[in-house]
């Protein structure tokens, strides 16, 4: 574990983060991992007291798309600075009537459809495997859900987040597929980041923001593609002012959380299945951060 506070990691759009700290003094942390370089340069603060520590997914200027976002990094990045639970934000299209725009939801279930990107720390290096039948940190979802009184709309308290590759969106046949399912939201941005954060031990919640209702529901006739990419825009800036404001709330009354244990901070204790003495010098460099507690 590193010597710095614990800290609430914050991972959303650049909007969130300007709303978030733009009445505190911040410090910049332009930091290389083993990973690479996370997306953007983090800023750690306090809200209310609470340590945090604020990531960009997209980076400044949303210039990465969700395929090539360096989760690993970014992760990496947030677990050195402290980081022992993370709220991550993301937009996504409803699946449900209803879900509607500009409502939130914490997601209790995942379906991950992501096949291009790194989903662990321990490919090459070491055999770990974590559990995961349960995705999101219910500590830290419920410390949304006891939030929900600071919004003016509408906060569902569990849903099945299906997460896509992208960057195109899906077509209406899959879109009616992932609603057969029973899935409830269509993201592109979830996975692999939630596998990582347990790798790291860090307890990880999302909060959904739904803009739209994929392409499984027609689109009204009458309005054109600018008109509902306004309105699609529209239900975006809404729902992250409301995200804004709920997270506010949530991390008020989140001392009690940093100062307790989760067993996601613990998930690698059974995990590692390669013979620790086997271990390399440039594996337990690398990897030192997230496993040396156990070596």
């Amino acid at each position: 574990m590193t010597d710095q506070p614990r800290r609430i990691g914050i991972i959303g759009g650049s909007g969130l983060g300007q709303a978030l700290t733009a009445s505190t003094q911040g410090k910049s942390h332009d930091i290389d991992t083993p990973f690479g370089k996370p997306s953007a340069p983090i800023i750690t603060t306090e809200i209310d007291s609470i340590p945090i520590a604020f990531l960009p997914r997209h980076g400044h200027g949303h210039m990465l798309c969700p395929s090539v976002v360096p989760y690993a990094a970014n992760i990496y990045a947030l677990k050195q600075l402290g980081v022992t639970h993370i709220i991550a934000s993301g937009a996504s299209g409803s699946l449900v009537e209803e879900m509607a725009p500009r409502d939130l939801v914490v997601p209790d279930q995942v379906i991950d459809k992501t096949f291009k990107r790194q989903n662990s720390f321990f490919d090459g290096d070491l055999a770990v495997h974590v559990d995961f039948a349960y995705p999101f940190c219910e500590q830290v979802r419920q410390l949304l859900i006891d939030a929900a009184d600071s919004v003016d709309t509408k906060l569902h308290t569990a849903g099945t987040y299906v997460c896509m590759e992208g960057p195109q969106f899906s077509t209406r046949a899959e879109s009616l597929l992932h609603k057969s399912w029973g899935a409830h939201l269509i993201g592109m941005t979830c996975m692999p980041e939630a596998k990582l954060a347990r790798e790291a031990e860090i307890c990880y919640a999302l909060l959904a923001l739904p803009t739209d209702y994929d392409c499984w529901r027609p689109h009204p006739g009458d309005k054109d593609k600018h008109a509902l990419m306004a309105e699609i825009i529209g239900n975006l800036t809404a729902a992250t002012e409301n995200a804004v404001t709920l997270i506010k709330a949530a991390i008020a009354n989140a001392a009690p959380l940093l100062n307790a244990t989760c067993e996601h901070h613990q998930a690698l204790e059974m995990g590692i299945f390669s013979d620790k003495s086997k271990i390399t010098d440039p594996s337990y460099d690398k990897l030192k951060l997230l496993i040396g507690k156990y070596l």
